[in-house]
């Protein structure tokens, strides 16, 4: 090859490699556009701090989250939004606390800091009572402690297993090996684009959970009739933070409630555990003021659309969940995600787009309970499963249920092109999971090209199966979920009570919201909608074991 040939010929190579992403058509016009309105005239951090400082924590069926949904709506109608909507769904009780103190009593004075789990029972006034110890984790556990709880206060050994639907909180018992506040670099960002082949499904799980929903009742009608004053449980972060999630009955109807429980920061839980385990008798104060609600209506997603031209059968979506837990004003977790999906329905509108497909915003909630309201949005528009044959199955709550086949499309299958989710934290997002669709690959690359200055530029074929985009992804319509800065969110934000309006930073959800609004309009002016993946199929059932012949059965019962 002669010297000119050989640049000639890595130009054509390199051309080559990026002929995928130049197929794809980039408005930079429009860009240009959608850049000016959100990182000029931005509003989300006004729509942030109505829903954090102004409605505070959004459990699933509270007074605060009904109102919130209801704001939501308003807003999405001033901004000039079409088809505004709620879409209840089925759950169970409403719960809120106004009041958690503890105190020690003696051997030493003071406040602890410690929360109620949502759904617990409030005290009805202060009770007083001994600290003692003791391991719940299953029902073998119950004789150990039967007949030593009456009027006393359970300090619950911590069970790393333990299972309250979705990931187990990352437990740091290291203060040298905190790392409070995180962004993607260079190098992580590299390593985070190659693919990992995933492991093997984990065939016990579903069992797990089955196992510890049923264990929950019995500890629950346990406790209560044993006498216990409350239980106490130790948060997984250190410095004070409380990690704080469901109990109780979990807000289903029927479910025993059992006694108050709470959640004490790692230190003071610590402190009263060493005392104990000195001999030393410790006596507590602890008053709690909880109620539940069954005024404030079924929960809903709210919806919103910008309605499309030419194809307006088709659907783009973008969602967050407007749920929450209630230790803090769920910030993080997940208000910045709904506000950077408001503020790009916020941004289309005021540019007046005309998009080919509609645009769809979605809000959704039940979230932190399994995903119940995307589901339920999936269930009644796009695609059903049925019933678990197994009775024992059949008697939990839907979103506890096993995967079950077949998948049956309803019409709307077809029509939906794409759903874009955000709920990893305020972090700015730097690019997007592909979701192991190689297809949508250079799409995604031509389309966060124009935001590489903004810190956007990773596609990776990896997935996430954790939040609300997997709903749809779980039956064959394209569900992504964009990849953000992690910040503070694992370290103290999440689930905890810092999840406040102070842990949204203004520069990280101006860059996510422009980004948002340009994946919605490039996917709503596409000539086609989003490839898809094969639609999922049922697991092989295992291999039936081969019956023993007579003669393997005699040499079989003779060996025993």
């Amino acid at each position: 090859m002669t010297s000119l040939a050989r640049p000639i010929a890595a130009a054509l190579l390199c051309l080559l490699a990026l002929a995928p992403a130049l197929a794809e058509p980039v408005d930079y016009e429009m860009v240009t556009r959608i850049r000016h309105e959100g990182l000029q005239r931005s509003q989300v951090m006004d729509t942030l701090k109505e829903l954090t400082d102004g409605f505070g924590a959004r459990l699933t069926g509270s007074p605060a989250l009904r109102d919130a949904s209801a704001w939501a709506g308003t807003r999405f109608s001033d901004w000039g939004l079409a088809r505004v909507r709620q879409e209840p769904f089925e759950f169970g009780e409403g719960w809120s606390f106004s009041a958690a103190e503890v105190r020690g009593l003696s051997p030493f004075t003071g406040p602890m800091r410690a929360l109620p789990r949502a759904w617990t029972v409030g005290t009805d006034g202060p009770v007083r009572g001994e600290a003692i110890k003791g391991k719940l984790a299953t029902e073998q556990d119950f004789e150990a402690l039967r007949g030593k709880l009456r009027g006393r206060i359970l300090f619950i050994e911590p069970n790393p297993a333990d299972v309250r639907g979705g990931p187990p909180p990352r437990v740091v018992q290291d203060p040298t090996q905190e790392r409070p506040f995180e962004r993607y670099d260079e190098e992580s960002l590299e390593e985070l684009a190659t693919f990992r082949i995933p492991t093997e499904a984990d065939p016990g799980f579903v069992d797990r959970i089955r196992t510890r929903w049923k264990f929950m009742e019995a500890r629950n009608r346990f406790l209560a009739e044993e006498g216990a004053l409350a239980t106490i449980e130790r948060s997984t972060r250190l410095s004070g933070i409380l990690w704080v999630t469901g109990g109780g009955g979990g807000g289903w109807p029927g479910r025993a409630r059992g006694v108050p429980g709470l959640v004490m920061s790692f230190e003071h839980f610590n402190r009263v555990t060493r005392t104990l385990d000195a001999g030393q008798p410790v006596e507590l104060e602890i008053d709690v003021s909880a109620r539940f609600h069954d005024d404030a209506g079924p929960p809903a997603n709210v919806l919103a659309e910008i309605p499309g031209t030419d194809r307006s059968g088709e659907i783009v979506l973008a969602g967050a969940h407007i749920d929450s837990w209630h230790a803090g004003t769920g910030t993080t977790d997940n208000a910045a995600g709904v506000a950077v999906v408001m503020e790009a329905a916020r941004i289309l509108t005021a540019l007046g787009v005309k998009p080919r497909r509609t645009i769809r915003f979605a809000l959704w909630a039940g979230e932190e309970q399994g995903l119940i309201g995307s589901r339920a949005h999936v269930r009644e528009h796009i695609a059903t499963r049925p019933a678990p044959e197994d009775e024992d199955a059949r008697a939990m709550p839907r979103h506890l249920w096993p995967a079950t086949w077949p998948i049956t499309p309803k019409p709307g299958h077809s029509k939906y092109s794409v759903y874009f989710n955000l709920d990893n934290g305020s972090g700015r997002i730097r690019g997007i999971y592909a979701q192991d669709n190689a297809a949508v690959v250079p799409i995604f690359r031509a389309w966060l090209e124009p935001f590489a200055d903004l810190g956007a530029t990773t596609v990776t074929l990896r997935g996430q199966s954790s939040t609300d985009h997997f709903a749809f992804d779980e039956v064959g319509v394209p569900g992504f979920q964009f990849i953000q800065d992690g910040l503070a969110y694992m370290s103290r934000t999440w689930h905890t009570d810092l999840d406040t309006f102070d842990h949204g930073l203004r520069e990280d959800l101006m860059q996510s919201a422009t980004i948002m609004a340009a994946f919605l309009y490039h996917a709503a002016m596409r000539p086609e909608r989003l490839p898809r993946k094969p639609m999922p199929e049922a697991p092989p059932k295992p291999k039936a074991e081969p019956e023993a012949s007579p003669a393997g059965a005699t040499a079989a019962a003779s060996s025993g």
